[in-house]
């Protein structure tokens, strides 16, 4: 080899594409954007991806359907050189994956607006390509490739889920992957000639959309006219020659196309036809595309333009089936018109009109309500969603307007029967009985206004007040008498349904069902599980004898053990002879045998005999997410694997006097994603303090240390110091168990967080020794407590005040950014050691500023924009004069105290500032006040 000298080499001269991309980079744009409602086909959700600008006079960019949404859509545009454009939709294709997003060009300041040229002709196979965009989420991205094909069929991206059809789409293998959707894909010469769509997850395939229809709809666009957009209904595929011959072509016929096309392979075959469309009852599946018109069509493009150039037209469509000609007059429709763009709200649900995408799929007519977000009133039963309501009260839903003046005409709180369909399973037919619901969320109906970029909502009007309960008297369901008094307990359980408008508390569902028991008929209070009820916003109601539904309300939450008082008129259940539980005296010890009545996991009554295996301190797993869990409570299991099938029920002595309660605790989420839950007895003597002071009227003011106790076993006490003197001492105080309580962790911002510490070992409470759980009930009544401890191998006395434990639970809650903002509840308390505000942020909805800007459940607000904020008024104060879509900064604490500060976008139009406070004069029990904002 010759020797090179260093100064001849050439220096580094730029490549044509590194200046083809550095004039284009201008006009690639970033789009972080949100679908802020549940419509059609998609959810809810925050991504980011790519789009090109097309129009830099007008503003307008280019971008997948998938990025500008079928639903209501917020985003912003970030260019080349970082500056931020807020866009909306003006166009989203009814079938194919494009749509158009307009900006204010004079907004762009220090950088030239420019624009990519629409050219696709220039596709061909073999051709070098570049994909300029944002890929994986960075902000510029550049991908080789060469074209493959362009007359792939459409990608196929699931059920239930936006899919194109009746088009061909370019491939090639370039491995983009999230995020580059809507980059343009572009030749050396830095024209467009096709619009990233898609990309195989298990291959460097991608999938890119022609432009042709693309560069006609941007033509009207430009004019501001409509787009024409028509359709018979019929999806078609592409099938090559051969396939087409196994279909019955017949040889003249592929003769005398490959003379007209040199270069054709295939032909357009009939994939689905809709019922009830244009050419239901005229083509078939397997009829072979000829003429339109009279003129031979192979392809997608003449076959769109025969379509979109004769909307509300008849046109003559040639076809073969089965090897013989046959032609057919069929009238083009409007595609816009089987394109949804509204959608209704009410009780917590979305719901708009089966659009001509899932007809499509599942080949079903093209009309019906479908149930976009089935959640909250219409969260309906089944193996699936994707549900189409058929009736609302024996009342026909066929289109969105009858269903509107169908739920107009309905009371509140009315139970009516809601028959349904699987869109998949059209011919199984199902039923639930559901709940309306007018009282904790809107009634409105939102309209696209492509002028704007936003839905606007009409209020639906005021719900017709619920009627009148009319009181009821059933009759219980009768046990066998083999089962001994314990039979007659039956009438002591009610079955509770308790339906959440929001997330609370970091608690896990919307929706619970279980079991509750009577202990006081004339009051009509029933004890209920935590787990099932877990917070005092919601609708609760109650099932007597398996007949009679009536409300109720909740008056007491514990806020350490495991139960909920909630109270019903006892008027509602006329004279249903209902029973109150018949407590014993008795306490369940270890070998005791006992009967359990319950209902089980089918809400089936259960009654059987067993043995309890033992009465021990349970310790719960906390969550990651803090929620409710039950601390400090001596905790009964039975020797019965049926025991883990029921939620709640009553353990009796063969008398049939209750002992204890069983119940479901709600536990920690597993790896799985799943919520284990426990299933456990609880001693009478756990309620009975709670319990005689409703029934004497006076208020529950309990009082706590506020400490998690666990338990030490003598030989873990002996180590950490515990003298021998005080191993006789808690020998005999307790024979069954030797054992001491130790301080696990003291709730933040209580008295005994300042005087007790973490390990610290209780010998005594004012001077008596303490072995049992419930000998720490007698903090129940004194304002301060003397306690023995052990702390170090020290044996010191110290004096500590007790807090008033609130029966009320979290009592106001504040919606901001789509985020629901409320004091820290108790469990955050436990499991956190410092407050950095009284601002705690509980849960967020996707889609909505608060998830597309980074408010993480769990964290605390500490300040708006600069100014400090402690309490919620102080937040109500601080936010409520921030103009409307502005950006607002916000610092957080984490729940590991690490301090963040972010930057959130105000969208009051979808996520206004919405106080709601715990009333009792209200019938929901909590009233609802929207902050004027600027």
């Amino acid at each position: 080899m010759a020797d090179v000298q260093l100064d001849e080499i050439s220096p580094f001269k730029p490549t044509k594409w590194q200046n083809t991309i550095n004039k284009l980079v201008k006009a690639i744009v970033s789009i972080r954007f949100s679908q802020v409602a549940a419509f059609d086909t998609e959810g809810p959700e925050t991504s980011e991806a790519s789009g090109f600008i097309v129009d830099a006079k007008n503003g307008i960019i280019l971008t997948n359907r998938h990025v500008a949404c079928a639903g209501p859509f917020v985003g912003e545009a970030v260019c080349h050189d970082h500056e931020e454009v807020d866009v909306y939709p003006i166009y989203r294709d009814p079938v194919h994956d494009f749509g158009f997003l307009k900006f204010d060009p004079s907004k762009i300041k220090y950088m030239p607006v420019t624009q990519v040229e629409l050219r696709p002709e220039l596709a061909k196979v073999g051709l070098d390509i570049r994909v300029v965009g944002n890929d994986a989420g960075e902000k510029l991205s550049i991908l080789a490739g060469s074209i493959s094909r362009l007359d792939r069929n459409t990608p196929d991206y699931g059920d239930l889920t936006y899919n194109d059809f009746n088009t061909f789409y370019l491939q090639a293998a370039s491995s983009t992957s999230g995020g580059s959707s809507g980059s343009p894909v572009i030749d050396i010469e830095g024209n467009a000639v096709a619009l990233q769509a898609g990309g195989h997850t298990k291959a460097a395939t991608d999938f890119f959309l022609p432009l042709d229809r693309i560069k006609r709809a941007l033509h009207y666009i430009r004019r501001g006219e409509p787009v024409p957009r028509g359709d018979i209904q019929v999806q078609f595929t592409y099938r090559p020659f051969d396939e087409a011959r196994r279909l019955g072509l017949r040889p003249e016929t592929e003769e005398k196309l490959r003379g007209i096309f040199k270069d054709e392979i295939g032909m357009l075959v009939v994939e689905t036809v809709l019922p009830e469309g244009p050419a239901h009852k005229k083509m078939e599946e397997g009829d072979i595309l000829l003429t339109i018109n009279g003129e031979y069509i192979t392809k997608f493009v003449p076959f769109e333009e025969m379509m979109d150039s004769n909307v509300g037209k008849t046109i003559r469509i040639g076809i073969e089936r089965g090897g013989e000609p046959m032609e057919l007059d069929i009238c083009v429709g409007n595609l816009h018109a089987i394109t949804p763009d509204r959608y209704v709200e009410i009780g917590g649900s979305k719901l708009n009109e089966v659009s001509y995408q899932l007809a499509r799929t599942y080949c079903v007519p093209c009309r019906g309500v479908y149930v976009a977000e089935p959640s909250g009133m219409f969260r309906l039963d089944g193996p699936d969603n994707g549900w189409i309501i058929k009736s609302v009260d024996d009342k026909p839903t066929p289109d969105l307007n009858t269903f509107i003046e169908v739920m107009k005409s309905l009371p509140d709180r009315e139970r009516v029967p809601v028959v349904y369909y699987s869109i998949a399973d059209a011919h199984t037919i199902l039923v639930a009985v559901v709940q309306v619901e007018r009282h904790w969320s809107s009634f409105r109906l939102a309209v696209r206004n492509d002028k704007t970029g936003l839905w606007d909502f009409t209020d639906m009007g005021e719900p017709i007040s619920p009627r009148a309960i009319k009181p009821s008297t059933k009759r219980f369901i009768e046990l066998d008498d083999s089962l001994g008094p314990a039979k007659d307990l039956i009438r002591c359980l009610v079955k509770v349904n308790f339906y959440m408008p929001c997330r609370l508390d970091g608690f896990p569902r919307s929706r619970k069902i279980g079991a509750g028991i009577i202990v006081d008929k004339e009051r009509g209070f029933v004890i209920v599980s935590r787990s099932i009820v877990p917070f005092s916003m919601g609708d609760l109601t109650l099932t007597v004898a398996d007949s009679t539904v009536i409300p109720a309300k909740v008056i007491y939450l514990h806020p350490t053990h495991n139960f909920t008082v909630v109270q019903y008129d006892p008027k509602h259940i006329g004279d249903t002879d209902v029973m109150s539980a018949p407590f014993s005296t008795e306490t369940l010890l270890q070998g005791h045998k006992v009967t359990l009545v319950a209902h089980n996991h089918n809400q089936r009554p259960v009654c059987l005999t067993t043995v309890v295996t033992d009465v021990t301190c349970v310790t719960i797993p906390h969550n990651g997410t803090p929620r409710f869990r039950s601390i400090n409570l001596d905790a009964i299991t039975l020797d019965t694997p049926l025991a883990v099938q029921c939620s709640s029920g009553l353990l009796a002595d063969s008398n049939g006097l209750v002992q204890g309660l069983w119940m479901s605790f709600l536990g920690e989420r597993n790896p799985n994603g799943h919520d284990n839950e426990y299933h456990l007895g609880i001693h009478i003597s756990t309620i009975k303090p709670v319990l005689d002071r409703l029934q004497k009227g006076v208020p529950v003011n309990l009082r706590s240390i506020n400490a998690e106790l666990t338990t030490v076993q003598m030989a873990q006490a002996g180590a950490m110091g515990l003298s021998n003197e005080w191993v006789r001492k808690i020998e005999e105080a307790n024979p069954a168990k030797h054992q001491l309580f130790m301080i696990k962790r003291t709730e933040a911002g209580s008295e005994s967080a300042q005087v007790l510490k973490e390990l610290d070992l209780i010998l005594a409470v004012n001077g008596k020794v303490v072995t049992r759980m419930y000998e720490m009930d007698v903090q129940y009544e004194a304002e301060e407590l003397s306690l023995t401890i052990l702390r170090q191998k020290k044996e010191i006395t110290v004096k500590v005040k007790t807090d008033v434990m609130s029966g009320d639970g979290t009592s106001r809650v504040v919606f901001w950014a789509g985020a629901a903002l409320h004091e820290p509840h108790k469990a955050v308390l436990q499991q956190s050691k410092t407050l950095p505000s009284r601002i705690y942020i509980s849960a967020r909805s996707k889609g909505s500023p608060s998830y597309m800007y980074g408010l993480v459940p769990t964290m605390w607000i500490t300040h708006i924009n600069s100014k400090q904020v402690e309490t919620l008024d102080d937040f109500i104060m601080a936010v409520k004069d921030i103009a409307d879509n502005t950006y607002v900064r916000v610092r957080c604490v984490s729940f590991d105290n690490v301090p963040i500060m972010l930057s959130v976008k105000m969208v009051n139009h979808y996520f206004p500032l919405v106080d709601m406070v715990k009333d009792p004069s209200v019938e929901c029990g909590w009233s609802k006040k929207e902050v004027e904002l600027a």
